[in-house]
């Protein structure tokens, strides 16, 4: 580590004696590209406006262009960045939500969007905050470019440690006078056998003078999400079954501990607008004015059939048989229909769950340019809620024997009898009734100083930035549900969940319109809440960051680049309950604790480009960078799974990563459109940040909310009659340093007049902890193909995206860190474009209907496996 930091100090001491360039947390030299977007037409325009971005860049970097006026390369912003050199992707839900760069941890890669963060509320109930941004918030039609920075300059926000983000809207004088956009289209996913329709609208306007203008952007989006798949809560050895002992089986074997059919159902509206005002009275002064609002609604419905064979003693007694497979996993069993046991106990949670995320934000930027000073600055608000974030649930339980398979479930002995909806429900606990309060804002100011040199040194920058990021955690979960029967809340004829077992694929489904009317029309006890689900998840956080920096952009010759210091003061207020014994509602100020920590750090950064003017280009960059974990890390909460007795929390004992990252590219720019470039990464990493599980001794809810089943309860897992249990819980620790090191290849050419081309590239990413694990998210191996022809009015694009397996976390709070299997997405795309007005595009994605494999370790040891249907788009588009 001593060798990478005073690599790093020499390299900027050795740039000092050298000595030209930009501002906004952007990349380039001057933005060339800015005006130039407007021309953009098709793919090969597109290319052309990516690489001039890229080769003008001080920084090691990549871009994205809009092929066309109100039309980003792909239905979602993290899909068009698959194709970028050392971006990859998670797709749990069937498309993009996250990108690693450089083989990081998505979490650890900062967005921006003109400049300003944008807070983000999650939608899905019980998950927890990243810091990572989920690209599928913004409409792809509201960008005009997106750049992905992988080195780093004193100027850019800290906080990213694989690469920054910079997505750039349209600003209404680089567009002409009522120049606008439409688009009408209908999104269908093959699984879920349905559509919806989506609609976009663009328009710009400014005054003859071109001193002022607006531009307006609106988007309705509507898609279908249908997650169908198998999911195993974890395994135990064959030894805790001491009914089912037999000759020849291991007792370390590991058996699962239930085998579920999980089918997650979801219609994901989005409706956004983007207004930007610009107003320019003269050359050397500018402002500009953002308004954002974003409403989603995320409601889903989520339904699991699953035996716990370790649920209670009883049911462990009940299991008479286990079938040992290959490589000391046990593959099959049965248990018995002992009911008064426990034997033979199958769960069917049902989770229907309300979402609606708000996201609102307003920046206001201003610039001035002498012809020796400048100066600019940024201040703003972005605020993002999800306040009544609701579960209605219930789990109806049956009673009866039945064998299973770990390749395809569970089979009813009496298959009649588990049809029968009379059989499946509880006179002693149905469900409850949670409710979610999440909130997310950043409030940010910023300042730069620019003063042109003469000299090699020929621009020196400064200035000041200040972001206050707050956010805000609560649960309250209520009980007051009816005791019945499905008989009684009412089912709507069977499931069809792919890869099961008839018994066990095509169950009684109860429908989300049955569960929430259950649920309502119950005596609900609304006055109090269960006390240990708000104690251990209500927390909140706040962190006020407060940089300076210097820069010195220089120009000698054939050698560019800067040299720069950043000057980093972080502050955390981390706040949660603290309490012992029982958990009660009462005295809560007493209970409510605040840590505070604060950090300071000193980030050099040297970004060195050699031009020989030949079309070749060779770069090196080196940088101090620091990233913070996930706010909910930072803060002692706790989210308990009270049924498989796993959990996840918090450590406000956290420091934050810290890494030294160097860059080595070399580019040739050999014709129109093309280039053939490689680059190498290291990154030496401090304060690396694991998840390890630990047994730690918590309050069960179940004890006051399911007698019943809290009796069954007590004798296992160390549950006692006082409440506590011993549960694994999976808490964040600094483990020491890391070494993430790899290379990117990237070929791109237009192969003459041909209408052909093709972009691909190639990346290598080989990074571990200090113990040796894995890092999380990082595939040693990722591919990128995509060719392409246009020709005339028409355009044709296939995609292709390949990634190694890699590590990731498990699905249920608290579980172990899975591995994903490696992943392959084909996609497809075919346009007319009929005049300059009117065009037409047919998408389609997942088309190899690929499926998406996490296990624990070893593949005979499969955790989940989810298959989410190819989608399919059809979109008309009207340029005006």
């Amino acid at each position: 580590m001593s060798y990478s930091k005073s690599l790093l100090s020499a390299a900027v001491a050795s740039c000092l004696a050298f000595a030209a360039q930009a501002q906004e947390p952007a990349s380039g030299r001057d933005d060339p590209t800015e005006l130039d977007a407007i021309t953009v037409v098709g793919i090969r325009a597109s290319l052309e406006r990516s690489l001039d971005t890229k080769r003008n860049n001080d920084t090691v970097s990549e871009a994205i262009t809009a092929e066309d006026i109100g039309k980003f390369p792909n239905t979602n912003v993290a899909e068009a960045m698959s194709q970028i050199p050392g971006v990859a992707l998670d797709r749990r839900f069937g498309q993009g939500e996250r990108v690693s760069i450089d083989g990081t941890d998505p979490s650890l890669n900062l967005t921006f969007l003109d400049g300003r963060p944008i807070a983000q509320a999650i939608w899905l109930y019980g998950e927890q905050p990243s810091r990572g941004f989920d690209h599928t918030l913004l409409a792809p039609q509201i960008l005009g470019r997106l750049e992905v920075i992988k080195s780093s300059e004193a100027r850019l926000p800290e906080g990213s440690l694989g690469g920054t983000v910079l997505m750039h809207t349209r600003q209404p004088l680089d567009l002409e006078a009522n120049e606008g956009a439409a688009s009408i289209g209908y999104s269908y996913n093959d699984q879920a056998s349905s559509g919806a329709p989506n609609a976009s609208l663009l328009y710009s306007w400014k005054n003859p003078a071109e001193t002022f203008g607006v531009a307006v952007s609106a988007q309705r989006f509507e898609e279908k999400i249908d997650r169908q798949g198998m999911e195993i809560f974890g395994y135990a050895p064959a030894s805790t079954f001491a009914n089912a002992a037999a000759p020849g089986l291991d007792p370390d074997a590991m058996v699962p501990n239930s085998i579920n059919a999980a089918w997650f159902q979801q219609e994901r509206e989005r409706d956004s607008a983007v207004v930007n005002l610009q107003l320019k009275p003269s050359d050397a002064l500018e402002f500009k004015l953002q308004g954002l609002y974003i409403r989603e609604n995320f409601d889903n419905y989520n339904q699991s059939l699953y035996s716990f064979l370790t649920w209670n003693d009883g049911t462990v007694d009940a299991v008479d048989r286990l079938d040992q497979g290959p490589n000391g996993v046990v593959v099959g069993g049965h248990s018995g229909p002992n009911a008064d046991a426990g034997g033979g106990t199958v769960l069917y949670d049902n989770n229907v769950r309300v979402s609606e995320v708000t996201t609102k934000g307003l920046d206001l930027r201003g610039s001035w340019q002498g012809d020796i000073w400048g100066v600019s600055g940024q201040i703003g608000r972005s605020k993002s809620d999800n306040d009544n974030m609701a579960q209605y649930f219930i789990e109806p339980v049956y009673n009866g024997g039945f064998s299973w398979s770990i390749d395809d479930g569970i089979r009813f002995d009496d298959p009649d009898a588990a049809r029968d909806p009379a059989n499946w429900g509880s006179d002693g606990w149905l469900g409850n009734n949670g409710v979610f309060s999440t909130e997310s804002e950043n409030r940010y100011g910023q300042v730069d100083f620019s003063v042109r040199l003469p000299g090699a040194f020929n621009l020196l920058r400064f200035g000041a930035r200040q972001v206050k990021h707050e956010e805000r955690f609560a649960l309250n979960v209520y009980g007051g549900v009816r005791t019945g029967f499905l008989d009684e809340v009412g089912t709507i004829g069977p499931t069809d969940i792919r890869g099961f077992h008839p018994d066990h694929g095509r169950h009684l489904q109860v429908g989300r319109d049955n569960v929430i009317d259950w649920i309502r029309n119950s005596p609900m006890d609304y006055a109090n809440p269960d006390p240990g689900s708000y104690l251990n998840n209500t927390w909140a956080l706040e962190q006020t960051n407060t940089a300076g920096y210097v820069q010195g952009d220089f120009s000698t010759g054939l050698l560019r680049g800067n040299v720069g210091l950043r000057y980093v003061e972080s502050k955390i207020d981390g706040s949660g309950f603290a309490y012992g014994g029982t958990p009660t509602l009462d005295d809560l100020d007493s209970k409510w604790q605040t840590r505070t920590g604060k950090d300071d750090f000193l980030l050099p950064s040297v970004n060195l480009v050699l031009d020989p003017g030949n079309d070749w280009l060779f770069r090196f960059a080196a940088a101090k960078v620091i990233a913070w974990a996930p706010y909910n890390q930072l803060v002692n909460n706790t989210f308990l799974n009270d049924t498989v007795l796993t959990g996840a929390g918090g450590n406000a004992e956290l420091s934050p990563y810290e890494s030294t990252n160097f860059n080595l590219a070399a580019e040739w720019y050999f014709a129109p459109q093309s280039v053939l470039a490689a680059s190498v990464f290291y990154k030496d990493i401090d304060n690396y940040i694991d998840t390890d599980p630990a047994i730690e001794r918590h309050y069960n809810s179940i004890r006051d909310n399911d007698p019943t089943a809290w009796a069954g309860l007590v004798g296992s897992r160390g549950c006692t009659e006082d409440g506590y249990c011993d549960y694994s819980i999976s808490r964040p620790r600094n483990a020491g340093g890391g070494k993430v090191k790899g290379f990117n290849l990237s070929y791109q050419q237009a192969f003459g007049d041909s209408g052909f081309g093709l972009t691909s590239n190639y990346t290598y990413a080989d990074g571990e902890n200090n113990t040796g694990n894995p890092l999380p998210y990082q595939s040693e191996h990722s591919i990128a193909l995509s060719p392409y022809y246009e020709q005339g009015p028409l355009s044709a694009r296939l995609t292709y995206n390949w990634r190694d397996h890699y590590l990731a976390g498990g699905y249920v709070a608290g579980a172990a860190p899975a591995s994903v299997d490696a992943y392959a997405e084909l996609g497809a795309s075919i346009g007319w474009r009929f005049d300059d007005q009117w065009s037409i595009a047919f998408d389609a994605m997942n088309l190899l209907d690929e499926e998406y494999f996490q296990y624990l370790g070893d593949k005979s040891m499969p955790a989940n496996r989810y298959h989410t249907g190819r989608r399919y788009m059809a979109t008309v588009h009207l340029r005006f």
